[in-house]
């Protein structure tokens, strides 16, 4: 997995709009290489369309989302990038192996496909297509599938959803080795656990901008926990 003397992602002043909405509002960020970076923040935060951006997926209406000093479409192109979503319909009827061995075919030094798929308990569901898969078994496939191409940055969008607490911690050692091999991770989690237990870096956002972020040493300095500093710093979007 290749490295670099620059960030893993650096965004600067990034502003996307939907319409009349303003889901990125200004916000500037980084994600330090061969870290694990958490991004938190309450639903409709910005969290999502930050990773599109990241990955050429959606294009922004002003500021600069740079991966490895690289365009996220160059990076992309170069396959330094790996992606597990929270879910997508493009892998409806496929099985989870056959779709491993098709993305281990398209990179030039893949993991080994059977190893990981019994690393993430792949086997026990391989014949079912993918469309009848459980959340947290979905979730399983998306990650073998983001972290197969041996990417330099992974990003994880929610990768524990729907996970039991066993495949939660399965899914938690996977990313901690990905960081040791050198590897720079960038996930979402609405978890805080998840967060504490992983993070290198926090970042908490809302309404499109950074609240606060540091270490977990750093935010929690005064003695609060994770969890009454995410409160502390975001808006519930339910009535009291």
């Amino acid at each position: 997995m290749s490295s670099s003397a620059s960030p893993a992602i650096s965004v600067t002043d990034l502003t996307v709009r939907f319409g009349a909405t303003t889901a990125v509002d200004g916000l500037s960020m980084t994600a330090d290489t061969g870290r694990i970076t958490a991004l938190l923040g309450p639903n409709g935060a910005g969290k999502t369309t930050l990773i599109r951006c990241a990955t050429d997926i959606v294009t922004p209406d002003a500021g600069r989302v740079e991966v490895f000093g690289l365009s996220p479409k160059d990076a992309c192109a170069r396959g330094l990038v790996g992606v597990m979503p929270q879910s997508t319909g493009a892998w409806s009827y496929v099985r989870p192996l056959e779709l491993l061995r098709y993305l281990a075919e398209l990179h030039a030094n893949p993991l080994p496909v059977e190893p990981l798929a019994a690393r993430l308990g792949l086997h026990e569901f391989a014949r079912t297509p993918y469309r009848r898969l459980s959340g947290g078994q979905q979730q399983a496939v998306n990650l073998a599938g983001a972290v197969i191409g041996r990417p330099s940055l992974v990003v994880l969008d929610e990768p524990t959803a729907g996970m039991d607490p066993h495949a939660r911690h399965a899914v938690w050692n996977l990313i901690a080795e990905l960081r040791a091999a050198g590897t720079s991770v960038l996930l979402t989690t609405h978890a805080m656990d998840e967060a504490a237990y992983l993070a290198d870096r926090v970042w908490i956002i809302d309404r499109g901008r950074v609240r606060v972020h540091g270490t977990l040493a750093e935010l929690t300095a005064d003695g609060d926990d994770l969890e009454s500093i995410y409160l502390a710093n975001t808006e519930s979007r339910m009535m009291p």
